[in-house]
């Protein structure tokens, strides 16, 4: 295989990851405190004379950006439900016992009395542990801006968790919108704020990511033209070569 066929395939395997990142974008466009994630594309010299600037260059995927840009917050009535303002996540309580990160705000209270999102993941306070609300409370309470909830009598009942992420970058994708640590580091954080009765929206552009769509698409195809074509003319210089006599 030639030099073009590798190069071609780096970019071809490249595209591949771009397509799925950005299929899994439009997919979770409407999907509560969901951030857009695209990958991280680095052209490697074949050489390897460190001159990022030469005229061939493979492509590597270096991993995956999260866009932590604020989506939009739409209110719902639910007294429950709340947005983040600013640069933090709230956390969940994964299967495995970890503690997971996201954005979803869309909570309830299930039959056990804890405070959960929609998909059954229990809400952690700042101590990481799950958040009870109550029988007799019920869904009648106040989120204050740094997470704290009263009841109506103002008994605090717990505080949900905020937390900073050091890099986001590394956080590790588990779906529906939730990260693990992974290489990250995630610290309780003051400085972002709740919005009670709100949700916030994806952050997702639908028409600019099937735009990005169908840029891949063109993008993929010329790169397997081009191993095609490399191809054919490997093969019909072998048959010329078997002509000589």
């Amino acid at each position: 295989m030639g030099t073009t066929n590798y190069v071609s395939l780096s970019l071809a395997t490249a595209l591949e990851r771009s397509l799925d990142l950005a299929a899994h974008n439009m997919a979770n466009a409407s999907t509560a405190g969901y951030k857009a994630q695209h990958p991280i594309l680095e052209a490697v010299d074949p050489a390897n004379t460190g001159d990022s600037t030469q005229a061939v260059n493979y492509v590597q995927d270096k991993g995956i950006f999260v866009d932590m840009a604020q989506g939009s917050l739409v209110p719902t009535g639910n007294p429950l439900d709340v947005a983040v303002n600013g640069d933090a996540f709230l956390g969940y309580e994964a299967p495995g016992g970890e503690i997971a990160y996201g954005r979803d705000g869309r909570l309830t209270v299930d039959p056990e009395g804890q405070l959960v999102t929609l998909g059954g993941s229990p809400v952690v306070d700042v101590s990481g542990a799950p958040i009870t609300i109550p029988a007799e409370v019920g869904t009648s309470v106040t989120i204050a801006l740094d997470g704290t909830i009263t009841d109506q009598n103002g008994g605090v009942i717990g505080r949900i968790g905020l937390f900073k992420v050091d890099n986001p970058n590394q956080l590790a994708p588990i779906g529906n919108g939730l990260f693990l640590e992974g290489g990250a580091v995630a610290e309780q954080t003051e400085e972002a704020r709740l919005s009670q009765g709100y949700i916030e929206q994806s952050n997702v552009k639908p028409v600019v990511e099937m735009i990005h769509l169908m840029d891949i698409q063109r993008a993929y195809e010329r790169a397997v033209k081009l191993m095609s074509d490399e191809s054919e003319l490997t093969k019909q210089a072998i048959q010329r070569l078997g002509r000589v006599v």
